[in-house]
C-alpha cells in the first residue's frame, strides 16, 4: 500500500509542479526511500504528511529593479521558498546565479528540510535567491542590487520566521549589503541573516564549516570500516570555501587532495595541494574569482580542459561544485579505478544513476543532505550566538560542529539498519530526517 501512496504523491508533484525536473528529482529521491517507514507508520498516510511535505508553505516571487554603473535600470527576479517550519524558523541559503529558477530553488528547499532536521538544531527548511549574476559586477552594482532585493525580502523574513544565509554567488560582501539594508528598513539589529562578518554577529568556523563537516562525516564512515584517511588520495571538483577547507582538513588527517576544478576543466596535481599551493588556492576563487587553470599555470601541473576530475584514480571522491556534476559514466570510471568512498560536499552533485552504481558496487556513499550539513549546522550555531548576544571561540564552534557531524552520521547509520538497509546512507539520511519533521507535523495538527 505504501508504494501506491508514494506513486500517487509523485504523480501529483509532476502534475501540480510541471516543468520543474530538479524538484521532481529531489522529491522522488526522498520518497522512494520512505517505503519501509510508511509501512510501519500508517498514521503518516492517514494525516497526508507527504502531501503536505511536498508542497511549500509559502512561495514568494518578486521583481528586483536596480541601476547599473551606466545609470541604466536593470530588472531581475527574486525568490524565497519557505518549505517547512515544523521544527523551527525557515533556514537556507540565497543563491545569485543566472540559472536560478523555481525548480532549482524548490529542489534545494526540499533538501534543506531534511538536512536541517539531521543537524539536531531547531531549524525548518527554505531557499531563495535571484537570477542576478554578481560575477563581473562592480561592488556598487552588487550593493544596489542587494539593497533592492532586501527591500522586498525584508517583508518576509526575521530571526524567528526565516533566516537566510549565503549560497552560490552570495558571500560575505552580499550578506553585508543585505544585512545593512534590513537594519535600515526595520530599525533593529537582529540575527536575521547568517554568514555575517565576525565583527557584527558572525560565527568563527563558518567559512570552514561545510568543508570540515564533510571530512568529519567521511572520517566516521571510514571508522565503521576500520579505516582512516592516512595515505588516502582524494579528488574534489570545486575550489571555493568548501574545497579549500576540505583540503585543509584532509591534509590535517594525513590524506592528500590531488584535483580541483571548475566549469572549464580540472587540475591534476599528483603531489597534493598543500603549503604554498593551498594558500594560492584559498584566494583563487574566494577573493579573485579566477579560473582553476591559473593554479595549473602557476605550479606547472596538468590542466585538463572541458572535463570533470572523476577520471583521476583516487581512493575518495568529494564532488564539491554543483548539482548533477557526477553522472553514471563518471561513477563507472571511479568504481573501475578502485574508489572506496564518495562524499557529496555540494547539493545533490551525483545523479540518481551514479548513486545506484556506487551502491551496486559497495562504494561508501554519503548524500549531501548529511555530509554537506556542516555549513547550515554552523549557521544554526551562529543563530544561537546571536540570540545569546555572545560569541564562542574557534575551538568551541569546531567542537560543536564535530559533535553534530558525528551525530548526523550515527543517525543515518542507525536509521538504515533499523529499516532494513544497512550501510545505505541515502536511505538512512532520508528516513532520519523525515521522521523528525513528520513527527513534529503530527504533533502540531493540520497546519
Amino acid at each position: 500500500m505504501s508504494s501506491a501512496y508514494i506513486s500517487k504523491i509523485l504523480d501529483g508533484v509532476k502534475t501540480h509542479h510541471p516543468g520543474q525536473p530538479e524538484f521532481h528529482q529531489a522529491v522522488e529521491e526522498v520518497l522512494t526511500s520512505l517505503e519501509p517507514v510508511l509501512a510501519r507508520h500508517p498514521e503518516f498516510e492517514q494525516n497526508a504528511i507527504l502531501e503536505r511535505m511536498v508542497e511549500p508553505e509559502r512561495v514568494v516571487m518578486f521583481r528586483v529593479p536596480w541601476v547599473d554603473d551606466q545609470g541604466k535600470v536593470q530588472v531581475n527576479r527574486g525568490y524565497r521558498i519557505e518549505m517547512n517550519s515544523a521544527i523551527g524558523p525557515y533556514k537556507g541559503g540565497l543563491r545569485f546565479h543566472p540559472t536560478v529558477n523555481l525548480s532549482i530553488l524548490k529542489f534545494l528547499a526540499f533538501e534543506q528540510v531534511f538536512k536541517n532536521s539531521l543537524t539536531t538544531l531547531p531549524m525548518g527548511g527554505g531557499k531563495g535567491g535571484s537570477d542576478f549574476q554578481p560575477k563581473g559586477k562592480s561592488d556598487n552594482e552588487v550593493m544596489r542590487f542587494c539593497q533592492s532585493f532586501m527591500t522586498e525580502l525584508s517583508r518576509h523574513i526575521g530571526p524567528n520566521t526565516d533566516v537566510p544565509a549565503g549560497d552560490i554567488g552570495v558571500g560575505g560582501r552580499e550578506i553585508g549589503f543585505m544585512f545593512g539594508q534590513y537594519k535600515r528598513l526595520r530599525n533593529e539589529f537582529t540575527g536575521v541573516l547568517t554568514g555575517k562578518g565576525i565583527g557584527w554577529g558572525g560565527s568563527l568556523i563558518r567559512p570552514e564549516a561545510t568543508g570540515y563537516g564533510a571530512v568529519y562525516f567521511l572520517e566516521e564512515m571510514l571508522k565503521k570500516k576500520g579505516q582512516d584517511l592516512k595515505g588516502k588520495t582524494v579528488s574534489i571538483s570545486g575550489y571555493g570555501n568548501v574545497g579549500t577547507f576540505i583540503v585543509e582538513k584532509i591534509n590535517e588527517l594525513g590524506g592528500k587532495v590531488v584535483t580541483l576544478g571548475d566549469e572549464y576543466g580540472y587540475v591534476h596535481d599528483p603531489d597534493g595541494i598543500k603549503g604554498e599551493k593551498l594558500e594560492f588556492m584559498s584566494t583563487l576563487w574566494a577573493v579573485y574569482r579566477k579560473s582553476a587553470k591559473e593554479y595549473a599555470d602557476k605550479f606547472g601541473v596538468t590542466w585538463v580542459p572541458g572535463k570533470r576530475p572523476w577520471e583521476v584514480k583516487v581512493d575518495v571522491a568529494m564532488p564539491s561544485a554543483c548539482e548533477n556534476e557526477l553522472d553514471a559514466a563518471s561513477a563507472k570510471t571511479l568504481v573501475a579505478n578502485g574508489c572506496i568512498a564518495v562524499v557529496e560536499a555540494a547539493n545533490m552533485p551525483c545523479t540518481p544513476e551514479a548513486v545506484e552504481i556506487f551502491h551496486a558496487n559497495k562504494v561508501l556513499f554519503a548524500p549531501g543532505k548529511a555530509a554537506n550539513a556542516g555549513g547550515v549546522a554552523t549557521s544554526g550555531l551562529e543563530m544561537s550566538q546571536n540570540s545569546l548576544r555572545m560569541s564562542w571561540s574557534r575551538e568551541e564552534v569546531d567542537a560543536h560542529l564535530h559533535r553534530i557531524m558525528k551525530s548526523i552520521h550515527e543517525a543515518c547509520y542507525t536509521a538504515a539498519e533499523t529499516y532494513g538497509h544497512p550501510g545505505n546512507y541515502v536511505v538512512g539520511a532520508n528516513i532520519a530526517g523525515f521522521l523528525k519533521v513528520a513527527g513534529a507535523m503530527l504533533d502540531q495538527g493540520i497546519v
